[in-house]
Protein backbone atom coordinates (compact mmCIF):
# COMPACT_ATOMS: atom_id res chain seq x y z
CA UNK A 1 0.00 0.00 0.00
CA UNK A 2 1.57 3.34 -0.80
CA UNK A 3 0.75 5.96 1.73
CA UNK A 4 1.05 9.70 1.60
CA UNK A 5 0.79 11.27 4.89
CA UNK A 6 1.17 15.47 4.83
CA UNK A 7 1.97 17.73 7.41
CA UNK A 8 2.29 21.44 7.60
CA UNK A 9 5.76 22.16 9.71
CA UNK A 10 9.00 20.53 10.02
CA UNK A 11 8.88 21.86 13.42
CA UNK A 12 8.50 19.86 16.70
CA UNK A 13 4.47 20.48 17.32
CA UNK A 14 2.26 17.72 18.17
CA UNK A 15 0.82 17.25 15.24
CA UNK A 16 4.36 16.51 13.31
CA UNK A 17 5.58 14.22 16.06
CA UNK A 18 2.55 12.51 15.23
CA UNK A 19 2.69 11.81 11.74
CA UNK A 20 6.55 11.06 11.84
CA UNK A 21 5.91 8.45 14.46
CA UNK A 22 2.65 6.91 12.55
CA UNK A 23 5.03 6.75 9.41
CA UNK A 24 7.43 5.09 10.64
CA UNK A 25 5.43 2.60 12.50
CA UNK A 26 3.42 2.07 9.05
CA UNK A 27 6.40 1.30 7.41
CA UNK A 28 7.26 -1.18 10.23
CA UNK A 29 4.41 -3.06 8.92
CA UNK A 30 5.28 -3.48 5.51
CA UNK A 31 3.48 0.00 3.79
CA UNK A 32 5.29 2.14 1.48
CA UNK A 33 4.53 5.71 3.01
CA UNK A 34 6.00 9.02 2.13
CA UNK A 35 6.00 12.01 4.40
CA UNK A 36 5.20 15.74 2.91
CA UNK A 37 5.61 18.59 4.59
CA UNK A 38 6.30 22.34 4.14
CA UNK A 39 9.86 23.14 4.60
CA UNK A 40 8.94 26.71 6.68
CA UNK A 41 12.38 29.13 7.03
CA UNK A 42 14.74 26.94 4.73
CA UNK A 43 14.18 23.82 6.46
CA UNK A 44 15.36 21.13 4.59
CA UNK A 45 14.36 18.03 6.81
CA UNK A 46 12.07 17.65 9.69
CA UNK A 47 13.09 18.38 13.79
CA UNK A 48 14.69 14.55 13.73
CA UNK A 49 16.32 11.90 12.20
CA UNK A 50 13.34 9.99 10.35
CA UNK A 51 13.72 6.36 9.64
CA UNK A 52 15.38 5.77 5.90
CA UNK A 53 12.41 3.42 5.30
CA UNK A 54 10.58 6.55 5.34
CA UNK A 55 10.15 8.47 2.24
CA UNK A 56 10.58 12.36 3.26
CA UNK A 57 9.57 14.95 0.46
CA UNK A 58 10.00 18.56 1.70
CA UNK A 59 8.41 21.57 -0.21
CA UNK A 60 10.47 24.68 -0.40
CA UNK A 61 8.69 27.67 1.60
CA UNK A 62 10.49 31.02 1.74
CA UNK A 63 9.40 33.35 4.09
CA UNK A 64 7.73 36.71 3.08
CA UNK A 65 8.46 40.16 5.01
CA UNK A 66 5.60 41.29 6.80
CA UNK A 67 3.25 38.91 5.85
CA UNK A 68 0.06 38.12 8.12
CA UNK A 69 -0.68 34.83 9.32
CA UNK A 70 -4.14 34.44 6.86
CA UNK A 71 -1.87 35.23 3.58
CA UNK A 72 0.52 32.49 5.07
CA UNK A 73 -2.01 29.84 5.57
CA UNK A 74 -3.27 30.54 2.12
CA UNK A 75 -0.07 30.54 0.24
CA UNK A 76 1.16 27.32 2.29
CA UNK A 77 -1.90 25.82 0.96
CA UNK A 78 -1.08 26.74 -2.95
CA UNK A 79 2.71 25.83 -2.49
CA UNK A 80 1.80 22.30 -1.16
CA UNK A 81 -0.83 21.80 -3.51
CA UNK A 82 1.42 22.90 -6.59
CA UNK A 83 3.66 20.02 -5.53
CA UNK A 84 2.25 17.59 -4.23
CA UNK A 85 1.68 14.66 -6.69
CA UNK A 86 -1.74 12.83 -5.09
CA UNK A 87 -1.88 9.94 -8.40
CA UNK A 88 1.43 8.49 -6.35
CA UNK A 89 -0.45 6.89 -3.67
CA UNK A 90 -3.28 4.70 -2.87
CA UNK A 91 -3.91 6.76 0.96
CA UNK A 92 -3.95 10.15 0.68
CA UNK A 93 -3.73 10.81 4.17
CA UNK A 94 -4.09 14.98 5.56
CA UNK A 95 -2.79 15.56 9.28
CA UNK A 96 -3.77 19.12 9.71
CA UNK A 97 -6.08 21.88 8.09
CA UNK A 98 -3.51 23.08 5.41
CA UNK A 99 -2.45 20.05 4.29
CA UNK A 100 -6.01 18.77 3.93
CA UNK A 101 -7.04 21.92 1.66
CA UNK A 102 -4.19 21.94 -0.29
CA UNK A 103 -4.56 17.88 -1.66
CA UNK A 104 -7.81 17.44 -2.70
CA UNK A 105 -9.67 13.97 -2.40
CA UNK A 106 -8.13 12.75 0.88
CA UNK A 107 -9.06 11.48 4.86
CA UNK A 108 -7.95 13.80 7.34
CA UNK A 109 -7.01 13.51 11.26
CA UNK A 110 -9.04 15.93 13.07
CA UNK A 111 -6.92 16.28 16.12
CA UNK A 112 -8.53 19.28 17.51
CA UNK A 113 -11.21 22.07 16.14
CA UNK A 114 -10.26 25.41 15.59
CA UNK A 115 -11.92 28.56 15.71
CA UNK A 116 -10.87 31.26 13.13
CA UNK A 117 -12.39 34.98 12.86
CA UNK A 118 -11.15 35.54 9.41
CA UNK A 119 -13.82 34.80 6.74
CA UNK A 120 -10.76 33.33 4.94
CA UNK A 121 -9.29 31.30 7.39
CA UNK A 122 -12.45 30.34 8.57
CA UNK A 123 -13.65 28.32 5.52
CA UNK A 124 -10.70 26.74 5.15
CA UNK A 125 -10.90 25.26 8.52
CA UNK A 126 -14.41 24.28 7.09
CA UNK A 127 -13.55 22.78 4.00
CA UNK A 128 -10.94 20.60 6.16
CA UNK A 129 -13.69 19.12 8.17
CA UNK A 130 -16.39 18.47 5.20
CA UNK A 131 -14.30 18.02 2.06
CA UNK A 132 -12.20 14.48 3.17
CA UNK A 133 -13.81 11.63 2.34
CA UNK A 134 -13.22 10.06 5.68
CA UNK A 135 -11.99 11.45 8.96
CA UNK A 136 -10.44 10.15 11.71
CA UNK A 137 -10.21 11.71 15.80
CA UNK A 138 -7.58 11.12 18.35
CA UNK A 139 -10.04 10.99 20.68
CA UNK A 140 -13.82 10.35 21.34
CA UNK A 141 -13.91 13.99 22.69
CA UNK A 142 -13.12 15.64 19.77
CA UNK A 143 -15.20 13.31 17.35
CA UNK A 144 -18.38 13.99 19.69
CA UNK A 145 -17.57 17.32 18.96
CA UNK A 146 -17.64 16.82 14.62
CA UNK A 147 -20.71 14.41 15.10
CA UNK A 148 -22.27 17.36 17.24
CA UNK A 149 -21.21 20.31 15.04
CA UNK A 150 -21.35 18.52 11.50
CA UNK A 151 -23.54 15.41 11.38
CA UNK A 152 -20.31 13.30 10.57
CA UNK A 153 -19.02 10.45 12.27
CA UNK A 154 -15.28 10.00 12.53
CA UNK A 155 -13.71 6.72 13.10
CA UNK A 156 -11.48 7.07 16.96
CA UNK A 157 -7.74 5.98 16.26
CA UNK A 158 -5.89 7.15 19.45
CA UNK A 159 -2.32 8.45 19.32
CA UNK A 160 0.64 6.51 20.21
CA UNK A 161 3.34 7.17 22.54
CA UNK A 162 7.15 5.84 22.80
CA UNK A 163 7.01 5.23 26.15
CA UNK A 164 9.60 3.79 26.14
CA UNK A 165 12.32 6.76 25.15
CA UNK A 166 10.64 8.99 27.97
CA UNK A 167 11.44 5.79 30.39
CA UNK A 168 14.86 5.45 29.56
CA UNK A 169 15.23 9.17 29.76
CA UNK A 170 13.86 8.81 33.50
CA UNK A 171 16.64 6.27 34.13
CA UNK A 172 18.94 8.10 32.90
CA UNK A 173 20.77 10.39 35.79
CA UNK A 174 23.18 11.61 33.54
CA UNK A 175 20.86 13.29 31.12
CA UNK A 176 18.77 14.51 33.96
CA UNK A 177 21.67 16.19 36.16
CA UNK A 178 22.43 18.74 33.46
CA UNK A 179 19.16 19.83 33.86
CA UNK A 180 18.96 19.93 37.37
CA UNK A 181 22.22 21.81 37.86
CA UNK A 182 20.37 24.40 35.41
CA UNK A 183 17.56 24.54 36.84
CA UNK A 184 16.50 22.89 40.14
CA UNK A 185 13.25 22.01 40.58
CA UNK A 186 10.81 23.18 38.13
CA UNK A 187 8.04 23.31 36.55
CA UNK A 188 7.49 22.20 32.84
CA UNK A 189 5.11 23.21 30.21
CA UNK A 190 5.76 22.11 27.30
CA UNK A 191 4.78 23.89 23.75
CA UNK A 192 5.47 27.74 24.34
CA UNK A 193 3.25 30.64 25.23
CA UNK A 194 0.27 30.78 23.23
CA UNK A 195 -3.50 30.84 24.14
CA UNK A 196 -4.40 27.93 23.88
CA UNK A 197 -1.76 26.31 25.77
CA UNK A 198 -3.36 28.48 28.91
CA UNK A 199 0.20 30.12 29.68
CA UNK A 200 -0.74 32.98 31.07
CA UNK A 201 -3.12 30.70 33.71
CA UNK A 202 -0.11 28.77 34.55
CA UNK A 203 1.93 31.84 35.56
CA UNK A 204 -0.95 32.92 37.66
CA UNK A 205 -1.10 29.14 39.18
CA UNK A 206 2.53 29.22 39.44
CA UNK A 207 2.58 32.66 41.38
CA UNK A 208 0.00 31.32 43.63
CA UNK A 209 2.49 27.91 44.62
CA UNK A 210 5.72 29.97 44.77
CA UNK A 211 4.28 31.59 48.03
CA UNK A 212 4.49 28.05 49.88
CA UNK A 213 7.13 26.39 47.22
CA UNK A 214 10.07 28.86 46.60
CA UNK A 215 12.09 26.84 45.36
CA UNK A 216 10.95 25.63 42.28
CA UNK A 217 11.10 27.68 39.22
CA UNK A 218 8.73 27.89 36.01
CA UNK A 219 9.75 26.44 32.67
CA UNK A 220 8.52 26.82 29.45
CA UNK A 221 9.55 24.47 26.03
CA UNK A 222 9.13 24.84 22.64
CA UNK A 223 7.09 27.26 21.02
CA UNK A 224 7.11 27.00 17.17
CA UNK A 225 3.79 28.15 15.71
CA UNK A 226 2.08 29.25 12.53
CA UNK A 227 0.41 32.02 14.32
CA UNK A 228 1.48 34.99 15.36
CA UNK A 229 0.71 34.98 19.21
CA UNK A 230 3.31 38.97 19.77
CA UNK A 231 -0.14 40.16 21.33
CA UNK A 232 -0.65 37.39 23.82
CA UNK A 233 3.26 37.20 24.27
CA UNK A 234 3.18 41.37 25.74
CA UNK A 235 -0.20 39.94 28.13
CA UNK A 236 1.80 37.34 29.66
CA UNK A 237 5.30 39.56 29.46
CA UNK A 238 2.82 42.06 31.17
CA UNK A 239 1.32 39.75 33.81
CA UNK A 240 4.39 37.91 34.47
CA UNK A 241 5.71 41.72 35.89
CA UNK A 242 2.91 42.41 37.41
CA UNK A 243 3.09 38.81 39.55
CA UNK A 244 7.18 39.07 39.62
CA UNK A 245 7.55 35.68 38.16
CA UNK A 246 10.57 35.10 36.19
CA UNK A 247 10.12 32.33 34.22
CA UNK A 248 12.88 30.33 32.17
CA UNK A 249 12.03 30.08 28.77
CA UNK A 250 14.06 27.92 27.11
CA UNK A 251 12.29 27.85 23.60
CA UNK A 252 12.65 24.78 21.07
CA UNK A 253 14.64 22.14 22.63
CA UNK A 254 17.01 20.04 20.64
CA UNK A 255 14.84 16.34 20.58
CA UNK A 256 17.73 14.61 21.55
CA UNK A 257 17.82 16.53 25.03
CA UNK A 258 14.08 16.98 25.72
CA UNK A 259 12.92 13.90 27.33
CA UNK A 260 15.55 14.35 30.33
CA UNK A 261 14.07 17.67 30.66
CA UNK A 262 10.78 16.13 31.07
CA UNK A 263 11.77 13.30 33.16
CA UNK A 264 13.74 15.51 35.58
CA UNK A 265 10.69 18.25 36.12
CA UNK A 266 9.01 17.93 39.30
CA UNK A 267 5.69 18.34 37.99
CA UNK A 268 4.23 18.23 34.34
CA UNK A 269 1.82 21.34 33.98
CA UNK A 270 -0.59 20.43 31.43
CA UNK A 271 -3.52 24.02 31.45
CA UNK A 272 -4.60 23.82 27.60
CA UNK A 273 -8.06 25.25 26.53
CA UNK A 274 -8.17 23.02 23.81
CA UNK A 275 -6.57 19.19 23.13
CA UNK A 276 -7.14 16.77 20.70
CA UNK A 277 -5.12 14.01 22.78
CA UNK A 278 -2.56 15.42 25.26
CA UNK A 279 0.73 13.52 23.47
CA UNK A 280 3.43 15.30 25.37
CA UNK A 281 1.37 14.94 29.21
CA UNK A 282 1.32 11.03 28.07
CA UNK A 283 4.80 11.58 27.22
CA UNK A 284 5.67 12.95 31.17
CA UNK A 285 3.82 10.09 32.27
CA UNK A 286 6.02 7.59 30.75
CA UNK A 287 9.00 9.51 32.64
CA UNK A 288 7.11 9.22 36.32
CA UNK A 289 6.58 12.67 36.15
CA UNK A 290 3.27 13.97 37.41
CA UNK A 291 0.70 15.75 35.25
CA UNK A 292 -1.56 18.43 36.49
CA UNK A 293 -4.17 18.93 33.48
CA UNK A 294 -6.81 21.67 33.17
CA UNK A 295 -10.30 19.64 33.55
CA UNK A 296 -11.58 19.23 30.02
CA UNK A 297 -13.86 16.06 28.89
CA UNK A 298 -11.12 15.13 26.90
CA UNK A 299 -8.68 15.24 28.97
CA UNK A 300 -10.56 13.23 31.49
CA UNK A 301 -11.08 10.75 28.47
CA UNK A 302 -7.69 10.05 28.03
CA UNK A 303 -6.10 10.34 31.49
CA UNK A 304 -8.43 9.18 33.80
CA UNK A 305 -7.12 8.57 37.09
CA UNK A 306 -3.52 8.86 35.82
CA UNK A 307 -3.51 12.67 35.65
CA UNK A 308 -4.76 15.56 38.02
CA UNK A 309 -7.05 17.97 37.11
CA UNK A 310 -8.17 21.61 37.83
CA UNK A 311 -10.14 24.26 36.78
CA UNK A 312 -9.21 27.84 38.77
CA UNK A 313 -5.95 29.29 39.39
CA UNK A 314 -6.24 28.04 43.11
CA UNK A 315 -6.99 24.55 42.36
CA UNK A 316 -4.01 24.50 39.48
CA UNK A 317 -1.66 25.76 42.20
CA UNK A 318 -2.39 23.22 45.32
CA UNK A 319 -2.29 20.63 42.28
CA UNK A 320 1.23 21.70 41.30
CA UNK A 321 2.25 21.35 44.73
CA UNK A 322 0.68 18.22 45.60
CA UNK A 323 2.79 15.25 46.14
CA UNK A 324 1.78 12.27 43.69
CA UNK A 325 1.70 8.98 45.46
CA UNK A 326 3.90 5.85 43.63
CA UNK A 327 0.75 4.23 42.79
CA UNK A 328 -0.08 7.16 40.61
CA UNK A 329 2.74 6.94 39.27
CA UNK A 330 2.92 3.35 38.33
CA UNK A 331 -0.63 4.20 36.66
CA UNK A 332 0.50 6.75 34.71
CA UNK A 333 3.35 4.57 33.16
CA UNK A 334 1.36 1.80 32.60
CA UNK A 335 -1.27 4.02 30.65
CA UNK A 336 1.56 5.80 28.69
CA UNK A 337 2.55 1.82 27.99
CA UNK A 338 -0.79 1.08 26.84
CA UNK A 339 -0.54 3.54 23.57
CA UNK A 340 1.79 1.67 21.02
CA UNK A 341 2.25 3.12 18.02
CA UNK A 342 2.23 -0.14 16.25
CA UNK A 343 -1.39 -0.25 17.69
CA UNK A 344 -2.06 2.58 16.17
CA UNK A 345 -0.53 1.78 12.47
CA UNK A 346 -2.45 -1.78 12.64
CA UNK A 347 -5.74 -0.13 13.42
CA UNK A 348 -5.03 2.92 10.55
CA UNK A 349 -4.22 0.01 8.29
CA UNK A 350 -7.56 -1.40 8.95
CA UNK A 351 -8.82 1.61 8.34
CA UNK A 352 -7.21 2.35 5.06
CA UNK A 353 -8.08 -1.18 3.74
CA UNK A 354 -12.11 -0.19 4.59
CA UNK A 355 -12.10 2.74 2.64
CA UNK A 356 -10.10 1.29 -0.62
CA UNK A 357 -12.60 -1.50 -0.14
CA UNK A 358 -15.64 1.12 -0.74
CA UNK A 359 -13.98 2.28 -3.19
Amino acid sequence: MRIALLTYSTKPRGGVVHTLALAEALARHGAEVTVWSLGRGGDGAFFRTVDPAVTVRIVPFAAIEGEDVGDRILRSIAVLRDAFTPDAYDIVHAQDCISANAVGRCIRTIHHLDQFTTPALAACHERAVVEPYARICVSEAVAAEVRTGWGLDPTVIPNGVDAARFEKAAADEAGRRRWADELGDYVLAVGGIEPRKGSIDLVEAYALLSRVRPDLRLVFAGGETLFDYRGYRDDFDTRCAQLDVRPTILGTVDDDALPSLVAQATVFAFLSTKEGFGLAAMEALAAEVPVVARDLPVLREVFGDAATFASTHDEMAAALGQRVGRERIRRGRALARAHSWNDSARAHLEFYDARLQQL
